[in-house]
């Protein structure tokens, strides 16, 4: 009997299983230009933090924004649910792993405030910082106005998956090329993982657009609804989408590959994916000042019926400026991030991000395996810190 293929796949490749290959010519670190612009506004270095609630507090933005970075508080969290969030925070914490989701989803079953909106966004400004806020599209319509008015600098639209045409029972949903014309500040959008999906969200006039459904440390989508695309595969397909609208129409759109990245490693393969900058969660997380208190958790863990996250335990490893810049003793990547990204561009022979667009890369599934026995060994033969005496993970 003739076997007729119904559907064809196409592998996808994550961070683990590809390589960046060396430049033909070297470059001093220092010499290289890591600054990211969106529609005007540039900054330092090309790292945004996740509008997760243990990762972004006001205190948190501003301090993000003075080292040259771009904070994004979540609209929708304990930040404007509750007058005081540090209680809200420290509960969530402290909750026994079996009572954490039910506890989140009693928390985030409180009204936004939407007093809080404009007193947390000039909290942020009057503190110096650059303000972004994430709100999600079912209540963009509602919230955006609030956030132009309290003097915010980029608005996020953001949910586990956005595109530029929904179908639902309302009248009229959220038209994001009506959002540009009322909305005088960069908008970022997220999140997909398609060509298609991005070309069109690109041509309704936005200036961002975030990469990523399923890939971050605290989320379950993949498992609950089986739907994501790994990082490195996402953001070679919304690169491409970008370089044909730059074609098309002379606007440049820049792409935010948002979660999966772990190492300076993996933020390095996120750019010569075609990345303008990466959005960082868990490693932000597991900072001194961030308000998690060493622990992190998804946007969709309390959902009221379906949760797609996990409360993980992520330690508090290091101030946040030791994490971004160093100086670091650990081997494996997890600190120093801006100066791994600026060694690599050397090796490459990038002297900009858009450079780090053109380096080759490799399919290269052994590359964190190949001649690594002794480190793999030490990986699995090594205690979990609960074992060891007076170690509790950070």
């Amino acid at each position: 009997m003739r076997f007729t293929e119904f559907r064809e796949m196409s592998p996808a490749y994550g961070f683990d299983e590809v390589a960046i290959v060396p430049g033909d010519i070297t470059i001093n670190p220092d010499q290289t230009n890591i600054q990211f612009s969106l529609d005007g506004l540039t900054l330092a270095i090309p790292v945004l933090a996740s509008a997760m609630d243990a990762v972004v507090d006001p205190a948190f933005a501003i301090l993000f924004s003075k080292l040259g970075g771009l904070a994004v508080l979540n609209l929708e969290g304990v930040q404007t649910r509750y007058q005081n969030p540090d209680e809200v925070l420290s509960q969530i914490a402290a909750a026994p792993d079996a009572e954490v989701t039910s506890l989140m989803q009693r928390v985030y079953s409180e009204p936004i405030k939407e007093s809080l909106i404009g007193e947390r966004i000039q909290q942020i400004k009057e503190g110096g910082g650059i303000c972004a806020v994430s709100v999600t599209p079912a209540n963009t319509k509602r919230f955006a106005p609030l956030v132009v008015e309290a003097g915010a600098d980029v608005l996020v639209v953001q949910s586990t998956v956005t595109t530029a045409r929904h179908i639902s029972k309302s009248y009229r949903g959220l038209i994001f090329s009506e959002l540009c014309q009322s909305v005088r500040v960069p908008i970022v959008v997220g999140n997909c993982v398609s060509y298609s999906a991005a070309l069109e969200l690109m041509r309704t006039g936005i200036s961002g657009v975030l990469v990523g459904v399923g890939p971050g440390a605290a989320c379950t989508t993949r498992e609950v609804l089986g739907v994501g695309v790994p990082q490195v595969t996402a953001t070679l397909e919304c690169a491409a989408a970008r370089e044909e609208y730059l074609r098309e129409s002379g606007r440049y759109v820049a792409l935010i590959t948002d979660g999966g990245i772990r190492t300076g490693g993996d933020m390095c393969k996120a750019f010569a994916s075609g990345a303008d900058a990466v959005m960082l969660g868990s490693v932000l997380a597991q900072a001194e000042e961030a308000p998690g208190r060493g622990y992190h958790w998804g946007m969709a863990h309390p959902h009221p019926s379906l949760p797609r996250g996990t409360r993980i335990q992520v330690g508090t490893v290091a101030r946040l400026e030791q994490i971004l810049f160093g100086p670091t003793s650990v081997t494996h990547g997890t600190q120093n991030f801006i100066g791994a990204l600026r060694t690599c561009m050397g090796v490459c022979g990038a002297f900009t991000i858009r450079d780090m667009h053109r380096v080759r890369m490799v399919v290269a599934p052994s590359i964190k395996t190949e001649g690594k026995q002794l480190q793999v060994l030490r990986c699995f033969s090594a205690p979990e810190p609960e074992d060891i005496p007076g170690g509790d993970g950070r």
